[in-house]
């Protein structure tokens, strides 16, 4: 399969109403009055196209989509040490949530996919274990079919029809510093002479700007993609996860209880083809609001989107997984995973190189 970068694009679109003019009055005749009756209907069905219109320009669109996660495993050496010759592999899930509906279709596997959830935040992971093939390849290919929504809970969108409550364990969980996510220390330099507001979505949203400020949207020499905090406050520059680190830490800071959440973005300028890699974004919790998304990268990349990002989410994407420093189930011989999107394999009870893994993944619109 060819493989190729991604790049989304977003097309906004503007809805432009008409005003009706005023006539001069006329002489009360019955005829007059006819007339005035009719032009009233008229003004009062325009009025009714006009908010229709409107009602139907601040509805979330939606997309439906097949997305493959699909990937080979090569150069595996067989061997004569049983407990080195299996192979052991966990995948993320896909769930269905508020934002999306997810069917799981057939797999395609060297043994049977077994589905557990994990403690923590809940993540749903599949797992098998297989004998390492003679030909020291391995292919995985687990379809899913999709109908993703845009998610509008910003400044000049609807309230969310109903917040749901964070209880206390879950509100401290959720303010809780992750290893590569401080709330104390090199992040909180960035708030020095900055007055905060007492609003939490206004003050979310002073976060966001100087997040956005502060990093460039790069991904030069080494460092980038692991969304270490303190490492991207002092390189200005990262991916998405970069961004969304600092966002967190800087949120959970400041008593907002924020979420990392990753996933895939989905192309937009074709109506199928391979995905090159992931996309992550953020969530943090406004009590008169509850969950509201943020995208800084992506508004870094399009500012002019930059309004949006604050609050909404295209429907061009897919969540596979919530959270930082993940356990695995069953229990892998490697520490927690810094976020979980793409395989993790063992051989051996050791880590198996990226380098051994062909990323493959794909999607097709549905019509």
């Amino acid at each position: 399969m060819n493989r190729f970068s991604w790049a989304t694009s977003w097309v906004c679109a503007a809805c432009v109403f008409g005003c009706g003019t005023e006539t001069a009055p006329k002489p009360i005749t019955s005829t007059t009055s006819a007339e005035t009756t009719s032009s009233e209907s008229a003004s009062i069905q325009t009025d009714s196209t006009q908010e229709t219109s409107k009602a139907k320009a601040a509805e979330p669109k939606s997309r439906k989509f097949t997305f493959h996660y699909r990937f080979k495993v090569k150069d595996l050496k067989p061997s004569d040490d049983a407990d080195k010759n299996v192979v052991r592999v966990w995948l993320p899930v896909a769930p269905t949530t508020e934002e999306q509906d997810v069917q799981r279709l057939p797999a395609t596997a060297p043994s049977e996919l077994i589905e557990n959830t994990e403690g923590q935040s809940g993540n749903k992971i599949l797992f098998f274990e297989a004998k390492i093939p003679e030909s020291g390849e391995l292919s995985v290919d687990v379809p899913y079919e999709v109908a993703r929504r845009e998610v509008l809970r910003g400044p000049k969108q609807p309230q969310t029809p109903q917040v749901a409550t964070l209880d206390h364990s879950r509100r401290d969980f959720f303010l809780r510093a992750d290893t590569m996510v401080p709330v104390e220390g090199k992040p909180l330099k960035l708030l020095d002479m900055i007055e905060l507001v007492q609003d939490k979505f206004a003050r979310a949203r002073q976060l966001y700007d100087i997040v956005d400020n502060h990093v460039a949207y790069k991904k030069d020499g080494i460092g980038w993609g692991r969304g270490d905090t303190n490492w991207v406050c002092d390189s200005r520059y990262g991916n998405c996860t970069d961004f969304h680190s600092l966002f967190i830490s800087l949120a959970r800071s400041q008593g907002l209880p924020s979420r990392f959440e990753i996933g895939f973005s989905i192309p937009t300028d074709k109506p199928e083809g391979p995905i090159a890699g992931y996309h992550c974004w953020a969530w943090f919790y406004a009590d008169e609001r509850g969950w509201i998304p943020v995208d800084i990268s992506e508004a870094d990349k399009n500012p002019k989107m930059k309004e949006y990002y604050f609050g909404s989410l295209t429907p061009d994407r897919v969540t596979f997984s919530t959270g930082r420093d993940l356990e695995l189930v069953p229990k892998a011989e490697s520490q927690p995973l810094n976020f979980f999107i793409y395989p993790h394999i063992e051989v051996g009870g050791k880590t198996l190189p990226k380098e051994n893994v062909e990323l493959q993944f794909g999607f097709k619109n549905q019509s």
